[in-house]
């Protein structure tokens, strides 16, 4: 843990009739911006803070960027959720587009990726990140956000809406994990020694071969390489086997907590953002051939996911993959910003 602490944070309640949301007690540091990190050096574009609490009986640091808006601030905090194989810094763009229009925004590495703690042993839960998250917006003494999640960090984001909808504006998914059920459609468990064995074997070919078949359509653009070598360097880093390990965890987390089934109970307002081509479903590469056919067909699920959820809109890329605002950034910023200002 890095000793130069700027605020301490006093653990608070949020009481509903039926629920008790404690925030954790943390405290907010700055993070040294050189070198290697929690296991990551990779530069990120802005100062990188330290949120460092107790979790699960161990001390632990959430990495995350607090970005202040360019010019006249509109009063609004939107804070950006990464997906499994990406870091905070690939909301970058996002992030000046939004700051230039007046808003505070929070890029956020979870516990377990990135540039946050790598824990030997953790019980990774939707729930568990979205407290980690809802205690660094408390000690931050940000009330309301605007909350954007893609991949694995929009499935979090439907969990996070689900516990604290007070505490959120709107949502935005892009191309979220968690729009089926992937063990009801039949892939089969595998268990965590073998998630990890495969994890272990992550380089830039294996990230790359994944990413250009899922995320951009078998298309390839030099521009990814920085996202590609970002999660490659993490996987040889110093903290390789344990991240390796964590990489496990989650995708059993992720495999084991459905969040299809309470679509219904979503009451913040929503935008889901879609790329149609996008054929993401965790699992796939390990399930018989019968059931990799009836996985990841998103131009379908993004359609059934809006008519589920109450209060959603939807907006689709038809021609885009697994990570709309990598593969056409104009495309998916003038179509945010367009449901945002409306």
């Amino acid at each position: 843990m890095k000793p130069i602490a700027t605020a301490i944070v006093v653990a608070a309640c949020i009481l509903t009739p039926f629920q008790v949301f404690a925030q954790a007690m943390g405290t907010i540091a700055n993070a040294p911006q050189d070198g290697d990190l929690n296991g990551s050096n990779f530069t990120y574009p802005w100062p990188v803070k330290l949120f460092q609490f107790s979790s699960q009986l161990q001390d632990v640091e959430m990495a995350f960027m607090d970005v202040s808006p360019v010019g006249e601030p509109n009063g609004r905090v939107a804070v950006c959720l990464h997906g499994k194989n990406f870091c905070a810094p690939t909301w970058e763009a996002t992030a000046r587009i939004l700051t230039g229009q007046g808003y505070r925004v929070i890029l956020i590495d979870q516990v377990g990726f990135c540039k946050s703690t790598k824990p030997k042993s953790y019980q990774y839960t939707l729930q568990q990140l979205s407290y980690n998250t809802n205690s660094l917006l408390h000690a931050l003494g940000i009330a309301n956000i605007t909350l954007i999640g893609h991949s694995l960090g929009g499935m979090t984001s439907i969990r996070y809406g689900l516990m604290y909808p007070e505490t959120i504006n709107e949502i935005i998914l892009v191309n979220p994990l968690g729009l089926e059920d992937w063990k009801a459609l039949g892939v089969p468990y595998r268990d965590i020694e073998t998630l990890y064995a495969s994890e272990t074997v992550s380089n830039y070919t294996t990230i790359r071969a994944y990413q250009q078949a899922t995320y951009y359509v078998n298309t390839w653009d030099p521009s990814y390489d920085v996202w590609v070598n970002m999660l490659a360097n993490i996987y040889a880093g110093t903290e390789a086997s344990v991240f390796a390990f964590d990489q496990a965890l989650a995708t059993d987390m992720a495999l084991s907590a459905p969040v299809i089934y309470e679509f219904g109970l979503l009451k913040p307002r929503t935008l889901l953002m879609i790329g149609d081509r996008d054929n993401t479903a965790l699992g796939k590469q390990w399930s018989p051939p019968e059931v990799q056919e009836k996985l990841g067909h998103y131009d379908v699920l993004g359609k059934q996911a809006a008519a589920a959820m109450p209060n959603a809109d939807l907006i689709e890329f038809p021609e885009l993959g697994h990570a709309p605002q990598i593969q056409d950034p104009d495309s998916f910023h003038a179509k945010l910003l367009g449901w945002l200002l409306a």
